[in-house]
């Protein structure tokens, strides 16, 4: 009898849930536990990052003019008005600048969250860290003013409008280069041709064909009748090279709408020079000498045709590393945005070989898709007159062409293309 008790007690498990409840819940409630603990903890941390984020911000724009123990004073000062976690202990901040490859400002913090539940397993608290940096400058800028230099210039008022909001946009640009180099310009004034300096004419990447069968004189013959001298024999010989004003003409096509590297020895690569009468100013290449910048815009005068394709190929070729004016070095650290921006007022009407404005104006569109499609970004300004489907469909979006009804819009135009450069420049 007391047998049979014994094996149905043993063969009875219902006894059993109680003790196995009561040890399984531990764990259970352990894991409950180190959920809210660590949600605690995350909620700090978001807390954190989002006070960091704000303090580097804030010290991005005074971080330069700052000694070290100024910026680690005042970024701890700002972090803790935003950090106000009573959960959190012993918090501390660290602030650094640096400004090499651009500049960057990086707060890190640290702080204790105390566990209600974890400690009960040996884990009293919890360590949070986060981290945030600001960046600036990383971008550095490569800009060509392409500007419209024909005798159409010096109506309305254009010119002078057109000086001052260039040096304006020149202050801008300089204000936004913290270091030198972070901003070039070039200064390209065109007409029919573009004057690429004088003082280059030993220069290997000139072309002398044209110029020289124009430019000399006749000598040891005859009068030939309606041909002149030389008629009756004698020789051609062709001025000194130094008495060239500095113009060139289009390149041989298609080199003319590209900004390919001239090759000694093939000559439609070279830059064929001419004795333009309406020759413009000389082109500037990139620069950050902001008074020779500004005095070379004063420089500029108006005459002569217009011939649009040019004025934006050399302003692409004042961009490019290669010959013919090897643009600085990049630095690897940076990122580089090129920029042309083109104003003319009028149409067309007269290249190297033509007269039709159609036939320049296909030209220039060529030279457009060329010059984006190599990664340039073009803004393109008209004023008063000229083809706005073309200069339209030249920009780099809808954003980046200004069709302009008054010479005087010409400074408030510059202006939103500086500010908009200059974004560019500080932001990443």
């Amino acid at each position: 009898m007391l047998k049979r008790a014994f094996l149905r007690l043993a063969e009875d498990r219902r006894g059993m849930i109680s003790p196995i409840f009561a040890l399984a819940v531990i764990p259970v409630l352990g894991l409950i536990g180190a959920a809210v603990d660590y949600s605690r903890a995350n909620s700090v941390r978001t807390a954190m990052q989002a006070a960091l984020d704000s303090t580097s911000l804030a010290m991005a724009s005074k971080a330069a003019s700052l000694s070290g123990s100024q910026l680690q004073a005042q970024a701890d000062a700002y972090f803790k008005a935003l950090f106000t976690r009573t959960d959190a202990i012993g918090t501390t901040v660290t602030a650094t600048y640096s400004s090499e490859g651009g500049s960057q400002v990086t707060v890190s913090g640290m702080t204790t969250v105390k566990n209600l539940f974890m400690g009960i397993m040996g884990i009293g608290t919890t360590q949070v860290a986060a981290s945030s940096t600001s960046k600036w400058g990383m971008n550095r800028l490569r800009v060509a003013l392409a500007l419209d230099n024909t005798g159409s210039m010096a109506s309305n008022n254009k010119m002078t409008a057109l000086k001052t909001a260039a040096k304006s946009l020149i202050d801008q640009l300089k204000t936004a280069s913290k270091s030198d180099g972070d901003v070039y310009i070039s200064i390209i004034p065109f007409a029919k041709d573009v004057n690429v300096g004088a003082a280059n004419y030993t220069a290997t990447w000139l072309k002398w064909t044209d110029w020289d069968s124009k430019n000399g004189s006749w000598s040891g013959g005859g009068w030939g009748g309606w041909g002149g001298w030389g008629g009756g024999g004698g020789t051609w010989t062709p001025a000194n090279h130094n008495t060239w004003t500095g113009c060139v003409m289009d390149r041989d096509q298609d080199y003319d709408v590209k900004s390919s590297a001239p090759v000694t020895g093939v000559a439609a690569t070279l830059f064929p020079t001419e004795q333009y009468s309406d020759c413009p100013v000389a082109l500037m290449p990139l620069s950050y000498n902001w008074t020779a910048l500004k005095n070379k815009i004063d420089s500029m005068t108006p005459d002569g045709n217009t011939n649009t394709t040019i004025g934006l190929a050399w302003a692409w070729h004042s961009l490019t590393q290669g010959a013919p004016l090897n643009a600085p070095a990049e630095d690897a650290k940076y990122t580089y945005t090129k920029v042309i921006i083109f104003l003319t007022d009028g149409q067309n009407t007269q290249n190297r070989w033509t007269s039709s404005t159609s036939a320049i104006d296909a030209r220039m569109a060529a030279a457009c898709t060329n010059a984006k499609n190599a990664g340039i970004t073009i803004y393109t300004i008209l004023v008063l007159e000229g083809n706005g489907t073309l200069l339209k469909n030249c920009a780099s979006g809808a954003d980046k062409y200004f069709k302009l009804t008054s010479a005087n819009q010409l400074i408030s135009v510059f202006s939103e293309i500086g500010t908009k450069l200059s974004q560019l420049r500080v932001a990443k």
